[in-house]
């Protein structure tokens, strides 16, 4: 796996089909800031067993699944959606994608229920990388960069599928790798 792309807010990372950090294994990575001071993104295909009215009390009735959107900082919500009419305020990641937005905009969707499962992923941490460490885990082929994906590969496609779809998304060169066993001493 060779990465002929630079990590970019709105890109995916996807995980080697081998990666065996258990908080990495087959990982969709939504890059949502890059800088000098390191990168920052949303695991998108790892569905926690909470709700969001489980972790914002006050949102009574929000059942929307939380998702772990990496090991860093699990204390903080995140969001990403693709509602900048009823959310206003998000940073368009990609066409479609926004990221955060006004929170009491995010709170009334949530208790009026204005909002679908196809619009928002809400998210308990991130995954974040020091200046230079993405790079030199890009470096061994820790992960591919790409930006062959839309919004609704992100908001519609099952979490399992996920990595296998974008995987495939990126065409032929790349489509071999999503039919590789988890495990393959399996094999």
């Amino acid at each position: 796996m060779i990465n002929h792309s630079e990590p970019e807010a709105g890109k995916l990372l996807i995980s080697e089909p081998f990666l065996n950090d258990p908080h990495f294994t087959r990982s969709v990575i939504l890059l949502v800031d890059t800088t000098p001071e390191g990168t920052l993104g949303m695991i998108i295909n790892q569905p926690t067993a909470l709700l969001v009215s489980d972790l914002l009390h006050d949102l009574v009735g929000a059942d929307f699944p939380v998702y772990s959107g990496g090991p860093v900082n699990t204390e903080l919500i995140h969001f990403i959606h693709r509602c900048p009419e009823k959310i206003s305020e998000g940073q368009e990641l990609a066409k479609g994608i926004f990221w955060g937005g006004n929170y009491e905009d995010f709170k009334r969707c949530m208790l009026e229920h204005t909002l679908s499962r196809d619009e928002i992923r809400v998210f308990i941490g991130y995954a974040g990388w020091d200046p230079g460490q993405l790079q030199n885990e890009l470096s061994t082929n820790t992960w591919i960069v790409s930006d062959q994906y839309d919004a609704d590969m992100v908001f519609n496609v099952d979490e399992a599928q996920l990595w296998r779809d974008v995987v495939v998304n990126m065409g032929p060169r790349y489509a071999h790798i999503s039919q590789f066993p988890k495990n393959p001493n399996l094999n």
